[in-house]
């Protein structure tokens, strides 16, 4: 449960503040000189490419080793030295490495940390070392995630190549959703505030729980952009103070003020909503497949009346993802070999070994279909609390045909969430209207934007 914390709270960091700072001293220095790690300490003169991942090992050793050992048969002459980087340290041991021009060669980070470092000129645009075609064997929308605009009008550049992914999606009390009348939990965010009512009115328990903690969870951003709501415009100021900001910050106010969700989402985090759902005070809440196997672990009353139902999406029917990602940092010696090599960690077959081993989702088409073709056949086998994580991973995989990345991997959005957050909260307390709430979010955000982009 740890980990899995520690990787959720990591799949949200992004590089602000001094750390922002930090990068656009360290980033200027690009090039390794001749004497660097990328050329040369291999055993037998060969030259050395350094690859960075989060979290890995021991747990992936051998699954990694032997990718290794099968690509440096098939490039000679390289040699790929690993190191596996703890979620929490990530940003602080690149930016050193930075300042030290020993960055990686080839590096596991997530779409805003990576963003943030593409941004302050930190990463290779791969467009220029990635064959033709290469985006064609991923999911279109998971590709577009690893792009930003660049300085030439109408360009932009590739600085990612997708790896694995989560989705979310609802698991909920079955036995709490009779109680309120309801078969199923909600499909769309529209259909939330009668729901909300019916289970606590009926219950006395709470629907759902979204945290505004804001440094927590960014669910409620994504729901802002599933509403309707456009979060910035190409200038980077805000757009979110529109008539679909305005509906959906009265929606979040209004539900809070009602009493139709727990007073904690001001003050507690997303671990908060795990804890509510296991004692069996909450109808519903949003995660991943695997929250099944906890859950038969630490509260299996709740796991035996507990479902696996498609997520929460708007009008559109979009959910949201979250991406892993390869990036190369612009001062690799050996960025042609790099992308090269994380093509070949996240091609076909080596995407759904891992997915089946880490039961992550695989970013690469051919690898899904395979996936969900093999998740299908499995069907009810194994006992019934497999089953059910068995069907709740297939779900999660069907649920990336509608998905995408919804806050984009924008540097800033960190302190965006922050903003919109806290403003939220005024409103949710009474402090002041959810109207004048919204605006002030506006007005402190361009404030931001103008200091950081003119």
């Amino acid at each position: 449960m740890a980990r899995e914390q520690g990787r959720r709270r990591f799949l949200e960091l992004l590089g602000g503040g001094s750390a922002a700072a930090l990068l656009a001293a360290g980033l200027g220095s690009c090039g390794r000189s001749g004497g660097g790690e990328g050329w040369g300490g291999g055993a037998s003169g060969e030259r050395v490419l350094n690859f960075w991942t989060l979290d890995l090992a021991p747990k992936f050793n051998g699954y990694l080793q032997g990718l290794i050992a099968a690509w440096e048969r098939q490039n000679p002459g390289l040699q790929v030295r690993w190191t596996d980087v703890p979620w929490s340290s990530v940003e602080r041991k690149l930016l050193a490495a930075v300042f030290a021009r020993t960055a990686p060669d080839l590096v596991n980070l997530n779409p805003p940390f990576a963003a943030n470092l593409a941004s302050k000129g930190g990463l290779r645009d791969l467009t220029t070392v990635l064959p033709a075609g290469a985006a064609d064997a991923y999911l279109p929308a998971i590709w577009d995630a690893g792009r930003q605009e660049s300085g030439q009008q109408g360009s932009a550049q590739q600085f990612a190549i997708p790896w694995y992914l989560t989705a979310r999606i609802t698991m909920a009390n079955r036995r709490l959703l009779e109680r309120a009348g309801y078969g199923a939990p909600p499909r769309s965010w529209e259909e939330v505030p009668a729901f909300a009512e019916a289970v606590r009115r009926r219950t006395g328990r709470y629907g759902l729980f979204v945290t505004v903690v804001p440094d927590d969870s960014a669910e409620l951003l994504e729901t802002l952009v599933q509403m309707g709501v456009q979060l910035l415009d190409p200038d980077h100021r805000a757009a979110f103070n529109s008539p679909a900001g305005r509906r959906a910050f009265a929606f979040w106010s209004d539900l809070y003020r009602r009493g139709l969700l727990p007073r904690e989402v001001v003050s507690q985090g997303y671990r908060r909503a795990i804890e509510l759902y296991q004692s069996g005070d909450l109808a519903q809440v949003a995660t991943g497949p695997d929250f099944l196997r906890n859950l038969q672990t630490n509260a299996p009353g709740i796991a035996a009346v507990t479902a696996p139902f498609a997520p929460l999406t708007g009008a559109g029917g979009e959910a949201n993802v979250a991406v892993m990602n390869l990036v190369v940092p612009k001062q690799s010696a050996l960025a042609a070999e790099a992308a090269r090599f994380a093509l070949f960690l996240t091609n076909g077959p080596n995407q759904l070994a891992f997915a089946e081993q880490a039961r992550v989702l695989p970013s690469n088409r051919e690898a899904l279909q395979q996936l969900e073709a093999s998740l299908g056949a499995a069907g009810g086998a194994g006992t019934v609390e497999e089953a059910l994580v068995q069907r709740a991973r297939l779900l999660s995989a069907q649920t990336l045909r509608r998905a995408r990345v919804l806050v984009p991997a924008s540097p800033g959005v960190k302190r965006l969430q922050a903003i919109v957050y806290t403003q939220l909260q005024r409103a949710m307390l009474g402090q002041v209207g959810s109207d004048a709430a919204l605006a002030a979010a506006a007005d402190e955000w361009n404030r931001y934007a103008r200091a950081r982009w003119g």
